[in-house]
């Protein structure tokens, strides 16, 4: 009698296998090594990420955002509009008017500021960007509060040439 020689095994038909045993055992990670054969199967979990338009919103977005503002003055008067000659935020991100929590502030109402002086700090996706003066000014009001996100345009400082 003649031994038939059972069909090779592939490489594919090995992960497919482990693969089934993964998912059948609600495994996360699985390791497989054997002589030359090494394989890893890791589970790759689809975390929801919420993007934020930066620069250019959706007019849906636009719409919410003025609803929203619209609501907040409706139910918070004590909100004024600022008045008078303004610093705005170049983009978005987490203000910062110092460089470390135990530094004094770049600036103080009623210091004057030089043109070229860096006024504050924006951080944007782990990146300290640092706010320059485009003109010389007496800082007349800080507006946003430390630590506090802002928009583009948003207001940072009034001041008065």
């Amino acid at each position: 009698m003649k031994k038939t020689a059972k069909p090779q095994e592939t490489a594919f038909d090995q992960v497919q296998k482990f693969y089934q045993f993964m998912n059948s055992n609600k495994l996360e990670v699985i390791e497989f090594s054997k002589d030359s054969t090494y394989i890893k199967l890791v589970r790759k979990h689809n975390n929801a990420v919420h993007q934020i338009p930066v620069f250019a919103p959706s007019a849906h977005v636009q719409a919410q955002a003025g609803k929203s503002a619209a609501h907040a003055a409706q139910t918070a008067p004590a909100a004024q509009a600022v008045q008078g000659e303004t610093i705005k935020a170049p983009m978005s991100g987490i203000f910062y008017r110092a460089p470390s929590p135990s530094s004094p502030p770049y600036v103080r109402e009623g210091d004057t500021v030089k043109e070229g002086q860096v006024i504050c700090v924006l951080e944007a996706m782990k990146v300290f960007n640092e706010i320059k003066a485009e003109f010389n000014c007496v800082i007349e009001k800080v507006v946003q509060e430390n630590g506090k996100p802002v928009e583009p345009n948003g207001d940072l400082f009034v001041v008065k040439r």
